[in-house]
């Protein structure tokens, strides 16, 4: 698949810059529309320094400190290696390791970690944890997932997007599956930078109502536009991009076979595609069930981009940590 010829604007920005070092990023809600489209400009320079063999070590002696209460494969090793990359070093901390494990009050966590860290990564169930660690530390905290939300899947994707579509405003992207954490940040990602999303999702199982209001106040303020529905078809037609994910997110497998049934209609294979744009992408945040929430010909087809996808968060995870701590 041909990608758009990419033109950053992230030098020409140095207000914005400013305004993102010692940052937080817990939930897209809290960035700009400009801050995010910064973030996805500058992963996508990052990105091409890396292809061209450039060396870039703006976190140089710095450390993150990497917290994680779920486990993970793409959060940690992109991370991990993007804070090498950038000149940094990551250490890795399970709830194991930690005091927080044995009962420490996570104020107390947050404040010693930022005595030693130039910055702390937390993936973990309840967002309220990552708010209460952000409040007690002195230090960038990066939300890497909560059951809330996930910020930075959603900036490597639609950083992917921006590379396989142009210019994002306008573009139509259309959710089907659980209305989890990972709807909640597509549909405030797509509201804030313009583009229409329609989550389809089965009764019972839709995003966070807040959540939706708040992306809807946003779209309305960006040209953009948040369409829900309980039918698969409405929402996925003429899109340029299909997104699921699994059906059971981490901490709900008991609800498996509840779910399956209730989800069964939602499968994205190839005759729901057909109602999507020719040239549409598939998206995935991986780990995938083929066939149970997407089948095997489109999640493995030529309209797939999980991998590329995949190593975004790479990408998008450097240009986070480098504007944010560097």
């Amino acid at each position: 698949m041909t990608e758009m010829p990419q033109t950053s604007t992230v030098t020409f920005h140095p207000e914005i810059a400013a305004q993102l070092k010692g940052r937080d990023l817990l939930a897209l809600v809290d960035y700009t529309p400009e801050e995010i489209q910064y973030l996805i400009d500058f992963a996508i320079e990052l990105k091409a320094k890396q292809e061209a063999g450039e060396v870039y070590h703006p976190l140089k002696g710095k450390t993150l400190g990497m917290i994680f209460e779920k486990s993970s494969t793409r959060t940690r090793v992109s991370f991990e290696v993007g804070m090498y990359q950038l000149g940094g070093h990551a250490l890795f901390l399970s709830r194991n390791d930690l005091q927080i494990g044995r009962g420490e009050p996570i104020w107390d966590t947050g404040q010693v970690m930022s005595r030693y860290l130039d910055g702390i990564m937390i993936r973990t169930f309840g967002h309220k944890n990552v708010i209460d660690i952000a409040r007690a530390a002195t230090i960038p905290v990066i939300n890497g997932l909560t059951d809330l939300s996930h910020p930075c899947q959603a900036l490597a994707d639609y950083q992917t997007i921006q590379e396989k579509k142009g210019p994002l405003k306008g573009l139509k992207i259309a959710y089907i599956g659980d209305g989890n954490n990972m709807a909640h940040s597509l549909m405030m990602g797509a509201a804030k930078l313009g583009m229409h999303i329609a989550v389809a999702t089965p009764e019972g199982y839709e995003p966070d109502q807040e959540v939706t209001e708040l992306s809807i106040e946003h779209a309305a303020l960006n040209g953009g536009k948040v369409t829900l529905t309980h039918n698969p078809k409405e929402a996925v037609a003429d899109a340029d991009v299909i997104y699921t994910d699994v059906w059971a997110s981490m901490g709900f497998e008991e609800e498996q076979a509840a779910r399956e049934k209730a989800f069964a209609d939602f499968q994205v294979d190839e005759s729901l595609t057909e109602l999507a744009k020719p040239d549409y992408l598939f998206m995935h945040c991986l780990p995938a069930h083929r066939g149970e929430e997407v089948s095997e010909g489109v999640i493995d087809g030529d309209n797939s981009v999980i991998y590329d996808q995949a190593e975004n968060r790479l990408h998008a995870q450097k240009a986070i940590l480098a504007a944010l701590m560097g």
